[in-house]
């Protein structure tokens, strides 16, 4: 019997408790689950590809049936690539849903063996995203309960802000 392989494609910059959660989510359904790290060139992230694959090594050590990489390019490529047949995304609005659909239907029109799978963040999640936790993380405010403890360490050095 062949294994079930998800790829969880994003940029994670930084992973939060809102990405764990839904990469939670998708364990409990998948076989195996690949973390992807997305190298936007579009984008100016705080972390390296590198550090931030880094950083979600250290956050999926407990979990054996995770592993994590970086990728470029078109994300059905990358799940093609390594056997998966699904593509999982997160969702904690409305918003999210118009644009992360418009994106699965065109993966589908590119791939349509690979499917993508939407997974509702769980509610204490839902105000959650990289952007805000990084505002908020480089103006002196905690982020300790919205992200794991390996973000806001590297968040802080990156910031410059006292980890004693």
């Amino acid at each position: 019997m062949s294994q079930r392989v998800a790829v969880y494609p994003g940029s994670f910059d930084p992973v939060t408790l809102g990405h764990l959660d839904i990469l939670d989510r998708a364990t409990a359904i998948f076989d195996r689950v690949m973390v992807a790290v997305l190298a936007n060139p579009a984008k100016t992230p705080l972390f390296t590809a590198e550090e931030r694959v880094e950083i979600i090594r250290q956050c999926i050590a407990d979990r054996p049936n995770v592993d994590v990489g970086s990728f470029d390019g078109l994300t059905v490529d990358y799940a093609e690539s390594l056997g998966a047949t699904a593509i999982v995304r997160g969702l904690r609005v409305l918003s999210d849903f118009e644009s992360e659909f418009t994106m699965a239907l065109m993966n589908r029109r590119l791939k349509p063996s690979i499917n993508t799978v939407f997974l509702m963040t769980s509610f204490s999640n839902v105000f959650i995203s990289s952007s805000i936790i990084k505002e908020v993380c480089a103006l002196g405010g905690s982020v300790d309960e919205v992200a794991p403890d390996v973000s806001v360490r590297a968040m802080r050095r990156k910031f410059g802000i006292d980890t004693s």
